[in-house]
């Protein structure tokens, strides 16, 4: 049954008459009736009957009356309940990072939103296997991941993006390697030398594919890794050369050294990504606002 007919049956029966329902309502009388007549079809039994020169209410039609008012006052509790969400960031939250971007902005970031009153934010970290991070959207209202730019499956799923932060990349050699002598690194520089590589496809290892391509060389990869923490204790070690994120790569005084590779681009880009109706919320808007934020203070405090 139509919301806006069952309203009008409410009217007739608070008001007493079809014309003081038209009158009430800006509408024509013959409006009125035609709309009740459309209801009482959809009803399937007469909810109204002559009474002098008007129409009363049959049984029937003060019972659906009745649901009516109910019907009206759940729709205000809704709107009300609706416009409370919608212009106050209240409720749950919930964001998945990448472990290195965690690493980053998770404890600035939750930091920010602690005092937010009705506000729960619920984070986890995510496996970086993973082939594409933004299949986690269908679970989470905020994803944040890394990738060199707006992926073709992001824009597939029409999904929405909010750039967090550019973070450079970086050579990362053992401690006393000849390159170390350098302030900054080609590619020609570096092609010849073992890597510790990451698994094909990988956002460093396609950097690495661009070092090939612009030097017509092969790399020579002796290990492909995943974790990052892995691939720095083998460097470190002296098995190898690797590219690496310049702000959570350690290079104090535990063998590394890291140098910027000029001539090719060498960074990430770190996203939030959100579903579209979930981007709308305004306790999501205010979490994406306070990730922004802590990404900028964090770029600030470390790209010097």
């Amino acid at each position: 049954m139509d919301v806006r007919r069952l309203e009008l049956l409410r009217e007739l029966s608070d008001r007493g008459s079809v014309t003081a329902v038209a009158e009430a309502l800006h509408l024509t009388p013959s409006a009125v009736s035609q709309q009740l007549k459309t209801l009482e079809r959809e009803a399937g039994i007469p909810l109204t009957e002559r009474a002098g020169r008007g129409i009363a209410l049959t049984t029937a039609g003060h019972a659906l009356a009745e649901t009516a008012k109910d019907v009206a006052v759940a729709l205000e509790k809704a709107e009300a309940a609706w416009s409370e969400f919608v212009e106050q960031p209240r409720g749950e939250v919930s964001v998945t990072f990448f472990p290195t971007g965690g690493e980053m902005l998770l404890p600035g970031f939750l930091r920010r939103v602690s005092g937010v009153p009705g506000l729960r934010v619920v984070c986890t970290d995510q496996d970086p296997l993973l082939p594409d991070f933004a299949d986690l959207a269908m679970d989470h209202d905020i994803v944040v991941a890394d990738a060199p730019g707006v992926l073709p499956s992001w824009r597939e799923r029409h999904l929405v993006t909010v750039e967090l932060m550019r973070e450079p990349l970086d050579i990362v050699l053992p401690d006393g390697h000849p390159l170390a002598a350098k302030s900054e690194l080609t590619p020609a520089d570096v092609v010849g030398e073992s890597w510790i590589g990451n698994p094909e496809g990988f956002p460093f290892d396609r950097i690495l594919q661009r070092v090939e391509a612009i030097t017509g060389q092969e790399a020579h990869r002796i290990q492909r890794l995943i974790d990052n923490s892995i691939v720095e204790a083998l460097v470190a070690s002296g098995h190898g050369i690797a590219i690496l994120p310049r702000f959570t790569t350690r290079d104090r005084e535990n063998g590394l050294v890291t140098r910027p590779l000029v001539g090719v681009r060498s960074e990430r880009v770190i996203w939030a990504i959100m579903r579209p109706d979930r981007a709308v919320r305004p306790s999501v808007r205010l979490v994406v606002e306070a990730l922004r934020a802590e990404a900028r203070q964090f770029f600030d405090a470390h790209a010097g």
